[in-house]
């Protein structure tokens, strides 16, 4: 299959499955508070475009805060655990609590006790993000190849200087593969943290607008909202796979 033709596939797909989706809608008979069609959808989005998108940026601003806190603390961690043992032993057994809770059922606690509501916004996102991160890199600084580190060793590198040379570049390829998936995961905890704050009254993101939509019956918008996260979905994974490539070409 050509390049081209790769590019193609998923649009075509897409658009057939748009044209099913209508057609099935408008032969059917389907209300639109039932399931609305894709011309639907759209004539909702543009009713109010100003809106959706304000609350699709009050969502990535969430998200990619998150990504970048995610990304500092969890080399920060990965790296601490790698220079020593007793700080593998004292981090590893808390980060798997964080990966095994629910953010549903902490996200309240946490919005009451942080307070500020962009803050703890980005707290439950970076708790839903962090453990890629944190994990691949780990796993990337204990992969370091044993005859490298050895050759290191015999030309009396401090540890310093094995780690920045050797161990954090052998680890990019690792870093990279998690950010991919935390980018995802934090903007699913930005939309699960923003449904909490939302039916405790506080107004931000898009998930606010689809609990509005919802008590609302406005199910036409509700569905522009949730295809506004997909996209910002796809983009974000787009965006970082693209990132990944040009900084593995740039390190070799």
């Amino acid at each position: 299959m050509s390049e081209r033709a790769e590019l193609a596939a998923p649009v075509v797909a897409a658009v057939a499955v748009l044209l099913l989706w209508e057609g099935t809608v408008r032969v059917l008979g389907v209300p639109p508070y039932i399931l609305p069609g894709p011309v639907a959808i759209l004539g909702a989005f543009l009713a109010a475009p100003g809106l959706l998108m304000a609350s699709l940026a009050s969502t990535l601003a969430v998200t990619f805060a998150a990504l970048v806190v995610s990304c500092v603390l969890g080399v920060a961690l990965a790296v601490a655990m790698a220079a020593s043992r007793w700080a593998r032993a004292a981090i590893q057994p808390w980060t798997v609590v964080l990966q095994v809770t629910p953010i549903v059922a902490i996200a309240p606690l946490v919005i009451i006790w942080v307070g500020d509501p962009f803050a703890a916004l980005v707290t439950c996102a970076t708790i839903v993000a962090f453990f890629p991160v944190f994990s691949n890199t780990a796993a990337g600084l204990a992969a370091t190849p044993a005859d490298l580190l050895d050759l290191f060793r015999l030309n009396g590198a401090a540890r310093w200087d094995t780690l920045r040379l050797l161990r954090l570049p052998a680890a990019l390829p690792y870093f990279l593969a998690g950010m991919r998936i935390s980018g995802g995961l934090a903007l699913v905890g930005a939309v699960v943290a923003e449904f909490v704050a939302g039916s405790g009254g506080v107004a931000s993101g898009l998930a606010y607008r689809i609990l509005e939509s919802g008590y609302r019956l406005q199910i036409p918008r509700m569905f522009a909202a949730l295809v506004l996260l997909s996209l910002a979905g796809i983009a974000i994974h787009a965006a970082l796979g693209w990132l990944a490539r040009r900084l593995l070409r740039r390190w070799g």
